[in-house]
C-alpha cells in the first residue's frame, strides 16, 4: 500500500492510540520533574493532569483523522489552568515550557513508532517533516493560553490595585486603634480571606512608647470571619496572650518578615475550635521602624491556597493599616497625655466652704477635636464668701491645657487678694496678653498666634445673699429660683481675654437661699447640628427638672444636652446651690472713732463668743479685735464697723472708709509701734485686706483651736 506522508502519520497516530495512557504517563512524569511549579497546588496539579490527557488524546485523534491542527480546539481545562497560573503569579514561561516539553515527548514517540511500521526511509523522512509542520496546534494552544494568562494577570493586577486603593479609603478612617484594626480585618474578609485576626503588642494597646524588642505579650484587638457560626479562634477578642518562640507569629515579630503556610499552625493564637486551616498568611504590622503587632489571614473553606502574590497584597494592605494604627497609637498617647494634664490642672475636689453646695463636671472633646482648655474652680474667699469660676481657652491640645493651668493659677492668685470681679478680669486680660506675646516670640513654637480665652467670675456672699458677676466673652450663666423658674442672667458684655484696652463691668444679683447657679462653657450648648439658642432651651428645660441632688442634676444636664456622651468641644459645668448665714451666725457693731471704743468692741466680742459657746477663743479674739479696731481708729476713717462671723472658723472683720492698705513689717527692738499686725499674723490662721468701692475691710480667720495659742 502506498502511503503519503499524511496518511502514514495518520496510521502512526492510530497505532499509538491504544498506548495513549503510556504516553500520557511519560508526559506527566517529565512535567513533574522539569516543571514542579505545576504540581505545588493540588487543584492545579489535577487540572494539569487533565490538560495533559486531553491534549495528548486530542493530538493523536486529530492526526489519525486528518484534522487540521488549527481546527483542534484546546481543552477548556487548559485555559482555566492558564488563568490559575496567572492568579498564582507563576511566570508565563513555565506554562510555555510545559507545552514544549509535552510536544517534544509526543513527537519523539511518533517518530520512534515510524521505523516499526515501515522501512521506507523517504516516507519516514517526509512524515517527519510533515509532523514538524503540524506544530501549529501547540502554537495555537499556547497562544490561547498566553491570552487567557495575560487577561487574568491584567484582571488580577486591576483587582489588586483597587483593593489597595480601597484599603487606603476604608482602613484608618478614625484615630481609634480598635476600629482601625477591625477595618483591616473586615476589608480582608470581604476579598481574599476566610478568617482574619489582628494582635497588637502590649505597649501599643496601652498607649505607651515604642514596643520593646523581644516583648511578645499580645492583645487580640480585632477578628472577623466570613461565615457566621463557623470556626472561631481559641483566643477571644480582647484577650491577652503570648506566642511561643519559633511560632509563625514570633518569627514575624522578631524578623519583621511575612510568611505563608499550608501546614497546621504551631502558635496557639492560630488554632481554631473546628475546621483546620488550609492556608495562612502571617504578616507583621510595622510602621516607622517599629513592629506593632501581627495580622493573620486564613483560608479554611476557600479551595485556593494563598500564593506569593496574595502574600505581597497582604503586605501592602498591612503596611497601610500599620501606619494608620501607629497614627492612632501616637494620637491616643498624646490625647491621653493632654487629658491627664488637663485633669491634673483641674481641682481634684472643690474646697470646703459654707457658702454654696457645688457639683462639677468636665468632659474632654471627641477624638477629632482633642482636649481643650476648659476649666472650673471654686475658691473660698474672706468673709465666708466664695468665688465661682468657669473659663475656656481657645484651641485644643497640650498647649491649650497648659495655658488653662496658667490662667487658673492666675485667677487663684488674683482671687487671694480679694479683687472685685471686674478688676480681676482686667488683670487676667493683662496676663493673657503677656502669655500671647511670649508665645509669639518663641521660635520653638510652631505656627505661633494669639492666645484667647473667655471667663466668667462670680463672687457670692452668704451673709447678704448677693452675687457679683463679671464675664469676659463668656456665655451667660443660668439661675434657677425656688419655684423652678430658669433665668439667664443678663450680665454686661465683656470682651474675650487677650484683646486689651476694653473695660469689664460687674453685675449684682440677689440669690435667695436655695437658688441654683449654673456656670458652663459653650461646648455644653453649642454643637455642629444645633445652634446656641436651641442649646440654651435644652439647658433651661433640664435645669427646671427636680433632681435628688446636685450630682444628679449635673448628670441630667449632660444627658439632655449630650445624649451620645461625647461633645464636639470641651465641656465644663459647675452647679452651685446657695446657702445663707443667718443672724445666729453673724454679729456686727458700729465702732466710734475713739480709742475708748476699743474696750467696748472687746466686750461685744466676748459676749458674742459666750453666746456661741466659743469661750476658748476669748483671749485670741480680744487681742485681734483690739489690734484691728485700734488700727482702724488710728489710720482709717469712719464709719468703722466690727463684724464676727461664725462659719467653719471664727471670722473677725473690721471695716472703715479709708482705702489705705495696712502692711505687715518687722518692728525693731526699741520701736513703739509696728507690732500689731505681726501679732495678728501670729494669732490668726489667715488674715488680709479686701477693698470695696468705698473703704476696705481687714479680716482675720481664727480657728477654734489655734496653733499659736496652744503653743503660748
Amino acid at each position: 500500500m502506498e502511503y503519503t506522508a499524511a496518511s502514514f502519520v495518520s496510521r502512526v497516530a492510530g497505532e499509538l492510540g491504544p498506548k495513549a495512557d503510556e504516553l500520557i504517563a511519560d508526559v506527566v512524569r517529565c512535567l513533574r520533574r522539569e516543571v514542579p511549579e505545576l504540581w505545588n497546588d493540588p487543584d492545579l496539579a489535577r487540572r494539569t493532569s487533565e490538560g495533559v490527557t486531553e491534549n495528548v488524546v486530542g493530538v493523536l485523534r486529530g492526526l489519525q483523522y486528518g484534522i487540521e491542527p488549527n481546527e483542534i480546539e484546546p481543552p477548556a481545562a487548559e485555559m482555566e489552568r492558564a488563568r490559575r497560573l496567572a492568579r498564582r503569579g507563576t511566570p508565563v514561561s513555565v506554562m510555555l515550557r510545559a507545552y514544549r516539553l509535552g510536544q517534544r515527548i509526543v513527537l519523539d514517540r511518533l517518530l520512534a513508532e515510524m521505523p516499526r511500521l515501515t522501512k521506507n526511509a523517504e516516507l519516514i523522512s517526509a512524515a517527519s517533516r510533515w509532523l514538524l509542520a503540524t506544530s501549529e496546534y501547540v502554537d495555537h494552544t499556547s497562544e490561547q493560553g498566553v491570552t487567557a494568562y495575560q487577561e487574568e494577570r491584567d484582571r488580577r493586577l486591576q483587582w489588586r490595585l483597587s483593593l489597595v486603593n480601597e484599603a487606603g479609603k476604608r482602613v484608618g478612617t478614625t484615630l481609634d486603634i480598635a476600629r482601625t484594626t477591625q477595618e483591616l480585618a473586615d476589608l480582608a474578609i470581604g476579598h481574599f480571606a476566610d478568617l482574619v485576626t489582628v494582635d497588637l503588642l502590649d505597649p501599643v494597646v496601652h498607649g505607651g512608647g515604642s514596643p520593646a524588642a523581644g516583648q511578645l505579650v499580645l492583645h487580640r484587638v480585632a477578628q472577623a470571619s466570613s461565615a457566621r457560626g463557623g470556626q472561631e479562634p481559641t483566643i477571644r477578642l480582647g484577650e491577652r496572650h503570648t506566642c511561643p518562640g519559633g511560632s509563625p507569629s514570633a518569627r514575624a515579630l522578631a524578623t519583621g518578615q511575612p510568611s505563608r503556610h499550608t501546614a497546621a499552625p504551631t502558635d496557639p493564637a492560630d488554632a481554631f475550635v473546628s475546621h483546620p486551616t488550609r492556608s495562612m498568611l502571617v504578616v507583621p504590622l510595622s510602621a516607622r521602624g517599629a513592629t506593632l503587632g501581627v495580622a493573620r489571614f486564613s483560608r479554611h473553606s476557600n479551595p485556593d491556597l494563598f500564593d506569593d502574590e496574595d502574600l505581597i497584597l497582604a503586605q501592602e494592605i498591612a503596611a497601610r493599616a500599620a501606619v494608620a494604627i501607629d497614627n492612632a497609637r501616637r494620637y491616643t498617647h498624646a490625647h491621653a497625655t493632654a487629658v491627664t494634664l488637663q485633669r491634673s490642672l483641674l481641682p481634684r475636689r472643690t474646697a470646703e466652704q459654707s457658702a454654696v453646695d457645688v457639683a462639677c463636671r468636665y468632659l474632654p472633646a471627641g477624638a477629632q477635636a482633642g482636649v481643650g482648655g476648659d476649666w472650673y474652680d471654686v475658691i473660698p474667699l474672706s468673709g465666708a464668701r466664695v468665688a465661682l469660676v468657669v473659663g475656656d481657652v481657645v484651641g485644643h491640645g497640650i498647649h491649650a491645657a497648659a495655658t488653662m493651668g496658667r490662667l487658673r493659677s492666675a485667677v487663684r492668685t488674683l482671687a487671694d487678694i480679694d479683687l472685685p470681679p471686674e478688676e480681676l478680669l482686667t488683670h487676667l486680660d493683662d496676663v493673657v496678653i503677656r502669655l500671647s506675646s511670649e508665645v509669639s516670640a518663641d521660635p520653638d513654637v510652631e505656627a505661633p498666634g494669639d492666645i484667647g480665652a473667655t471667663c466668667l467670675y462670680a463672687v457670692y456672699d452668704p451673709v447678704d445673699g448677693r452675687c457679683y458677676l463679671a464675664r469676659a466673652g463668656h456665655v451667660l450663666p443660668a439661675m434657677v429660683t425656688g419655684d423652678a423658674t430658669v433665668e439667664l442672667l443678663d450680665l454686661p458684655p465683656g470682651p474675650p481675654l487677650g484683646l486689651g484696652g476694653l473695660p469689664f463691668e460687674a453685675a449684682e444679683v440677689d440669690l435667695p437661699e436655695g437658688s441654683l447657679l449654673a456656670l458652663y462653657t459653650d461646648g455644653l450648648v453649642e454643637a455642629r447640628d444645633r445652634d446656641i439658642e436651641a442649646g440654651l432651651t435644652l439647658l433651661s428645660h433640664a435645669l427646671a427638672q427636680p433632681c435628688a441632688s446636685l450630682e444628679a442634676a449635673c448628670d441630667a444636664v449632660l444627658e439632655a444636652l449630650l445624649p451620645a456622651g461625647r461633645a464636639d468641644d470641651d465641656v465644663a459645668l459647675l452647679l452651685a446651690r446657695t446657702r445663707a448665714l443667718g443672724d445666729t451666725q453673724v454679729a456686727a457693731w458700729d465702732v466710734d472713732a475713739d480709742p475708748a471704743a476699743v474696750t467696748r468692741a472687746r466686750s461685744h466680742a466676748t459676749r458674742q463668743l459666750a453666746a456661741w459657746g466659743l469661750e476658748e477663743l476669748d483671749f485670741t479674739t480680744e487681742l485681734v479685735v483690739s489690734e484691728l479696731v485700734t488700727n482702724a481708729i488710728r489710720y482709717g476713717q469712719p464709719p468703722i464697723r466690727l463684724r464676727l462671723i461664725r462659719d467653719r472658723s471664727l471670722l473677725c472683720e473690721v471695716s472703715d472708709a479709708s482705702s489705705t492698705t495696712p502692711h505687715l513689717r518687722r518692728a525693731r527692738v526699741f520701736d513703739e509701734g509696728g507690732r500689731g499686725l505681726l501679732l495678728v499674723a501670729q494669732l490668726a490662721e489667715r488674715w488680709g485686706t479686701r477693698h470695696a468701692r468705698q473703704g476696705k475691710t481687714v479680716w482675720a480667720e481664727l480657728g477654734e483651736e489655734n496653733p499659736a495659742e496652744a503653743e503660748g
